[in-house]
């Protein structure tokens, strides 16, 4: 059977429209959330931030890098929050400079939990699931330190997190935010409750996958329920490894892997929520695609950490109907006018990984346009 340009002028692209909740997306291109550290000791946005996510308006929708919903939640030094009034009046400004330039922008929403440090977070105190500590070293203002073991939460102080959440999604949104996603991935906090590796609780909220995945239930249910399910997505990584990430983390039971997440999906998928994103190897297969079918809802992808996101790949997640759109990284960092240069199959410009993580415009707002270059 013959098929007419009509109909296959239908099929999605990496460059047509897709909606995302109450999100209208010109394209199927989001950028990821990118830890860039230039907020400084304040956790306040400033002018160069302004004008860095100012110049990545094009793509379908930005995700900002992780911001910490409370001072004792920071997961490392220069990370930006939505805390105070002060943050969020500096991110409204990010948010207007975005939508100046016809953009959508949801803020990612990071409590560390026990993968962060005191000299990372002021001296406040580390909560996590239970009282075990990451064998790894992170970076803090003093130098490179072991993980300290966190404090088992008590119910009264997991009750407390959750409405630090709820409280962050508000004033995201009140701050001009199209939407807020939830850091459920990369053994942060919410991620730690669902891996068992991090989560040895014997009351409701460990043990079995059911009890498991109770705590990101309740905060993406109280979020969606604060700010409108259709402004919420939820980020996940199923069967992450430590490879990957330093947060010593090795979901390696398959089965396990599948009545967790897929119990996950089954709870989350009555709430209508704007869209999952996963992090996985494989996005078209069997595990992501089968947590698509029970999440019932839209799919963003991203590949991974360990490679960059190309333009063929991207095309062929879409064309083959592996995501709704894709979600892309390093490429951004090095290429704020992407979208044109994918669109028109130009040369990119050379990434400067040795600048990810200082605090000027080098490396940061400086990578050059089509137009200038």
């Amino acid at each position: 059977m013959s098929v007419g340009t009509s109909e296959l002028s239908l099929a999605p692209s990496l460059f047509s429209p897709v909606s995302l909740g109450k999100m209208a997306l010109a394209n199927r291109i989001v950028m990821a959330p990118l830890t860039r550290v230039r907020a400084g000791s304040s956790g306040i946005p400033g002018d160069l931030m302004v004008e860095y996510y100012r110049q990545r308006a094009s793509v379908g929708m930005i995700i900002t890098e992780g911001t910490f919903p409370d001072h004792a939640s920071q997961g490392w030094v220069g990370g930006p929050g939505i805390a105070t009034d002060e943050q969020a009046a500096g991110w409204r400004k990010v948010f207007e400079a975005v939508h100046a330039e016809g953009g959508r922008i949801v803020m990612q929403i990071q409590h560390a939990g026990r993968a962060t440090h005191p000299d990372i977070n002021g001296g406040r105190r580390i909560l996590a699931p239970s009282a075990i500590a990451i064998d790894a070293k992170t970076f803090t203002a003093k130098g490179e330190q072991p993980f300290a073991v966190p404090e088992a939460m008590t119910t009264a102080e997991i009750r407390e997190v959750l409405e630090g959440f709820v409280a962050a999604a508000r004033r995201a949104v009140e701050a001009g935010a199209d939407g807020v996603e939830l850091h459920g991935a990369n053994g942060y906090l919410l991620h730690q409750f669902l891996y068992p590796g991090a989560n040895q609780r014997t009351d409701e909220y460990g043990g079995s996958p059911e009890n498991r995945v109770r705590f990101v239930v309740e905060v993406v249910t109280a979020v969606a329920e604060a700010v409108g399910a259709e402004r919420v997505g939820l980020r996940i990584s199923p069967e992450m490894s430590s490879e990957i990430v330093r947060h010593d983390v090795f979901e390696t039971d398959r089965d396990d892997v599948l009545a967790t997440y897929g119990t996950l999906m089954d709870r989350l998928r009555p709430l209508g929520l704007a869209y999952l994103s996963v992090i996985h190897g494989e996005p078209g297969g069997e595990l992501v695609q089968e947590l698509r079918r029970r999440f019932d809802g839209k799919l963003i992808v991203n590949s991974g950490f360990l490679r960059q996101t190309t333009r063929e790949e991207a095309m062929r997640r879409i064309e083959a109907d592996h995501a709704d759109a894709v979600v892309v990284g390093r490429a951004l960092i090095a290429n704020p006018d992407l979208v044109e240069r994918w669109q028109g199959g130009h040369p990119e410009n050379e990434l400067r990984p040795e600048l990810f993580y200082t605090q000027g415009a080098e490396g940061y707002t400086d990578y050059p346009f089509l137009r200038t270059a």
